[in-house]
């Protein structure tokens, strides 16, 4: 984790944290939020040296973009588990031990890449976790400081939700702390594993190798930026 400082505090322009379902207006900055695991997953990757990923809003968009594109790299998860044809599942931890570099990625996730697809027309559109909050309130405050931002968590549990308090007050200037957020993130992951615990064993997903990457705050220091394209968006690493 880096040092825990606040963006400088200043007059800014509304923030709102909305879920999945809200309509969102066009011309803002829009946060996409994925912390367990979709762009915790991306920003490990951005690491291990991959240079662009296309995040569709489906397994099938997705599998489509590869077969145009049959060098790169298919990462993501159907129901939260690796589809059979897909080269990773949805997993930091597997990112975190592969031969990346120099390659570019094709994503697919049940709620971050599909949040991505959904933005019509923003003035920029970014996706974070907790490994790149830090960055990504930076990015915003150096290149749109005087527009409306919309943070949108594409999950229902905790840790998204959290995410974007914790992201809202940087915006706003505070230095939120660092365990309130890892705190979310934990309980998050148990409301997951309750889920979870419902399911046939086939069918659970295994997040104990993933989690301490979720809670590592702050630990890039990038943000990953979107181009809207036809059908996905593509996120690049954008250094702050």
């Amino acid at each position: 984790m880096s040092l825990q400082v606040g963006l400088p505090r200043r007059t800014i322009s509304a923030v709102s944290i909305v879920g999945m379902d809200a309509e969102i207006a066009t011309g803002g900055v829009v946060v996409v939020i994925d912390v367990i695991r979709a762009f915790t997953t991306a920003a490990v990757a951005f690491e291990r040296g991959v240079t662009e990923i296309a995040c569709a809003p489906s397994v099938e968009v997705g599998r489509g973009l590869r077969r145009l594109h049959p060098d790169r790299l298919l990462v993501g998860e159907a129901n939260g588990l690796k589809p059979p044809d897909f080269d990773f599942g949805n997993s930091p931890f597997e990112m975190s031990t592969a031969q990346l570099d120099g390659r570019r990625l094709i994503q697919a996730t049940s709620n971050g890449t599909l949040g991505l697809a959904r933005c019509p027309d923003p003035a920029a559109l970014l996706a974070v976790s907790a490994l790149n909050v830090g960055a990504t309130a930076r990015w915003i405050a150096s290149n749109h400081a005087d527009i409306p931002r919309t943070l949108i968590c594409t999950g229902r549990t905790a840790e998204d939700w959290a995410c974007a308090r914790y992201l809202a007050d940087l915006l706003d200037g505070s230095a939120p702390a660092w365990a309130d957020l890892v705190t979310g993130i934990m309980h998050g992951a148990a409301e997951h594993a309750h889920a979870y615990a419902r399911l046939p064993a086939s069918e659970r997903v295994d997040l104990s190798g993933n989690l301490r990457f979720c809670c590592d705050v702050d630990r890039s220091e990038f943000a990953m930026v979107g181009e809207a394209r036809k059908d996905h968006v593509v996120l690049a690493k954008v250094p702050c």
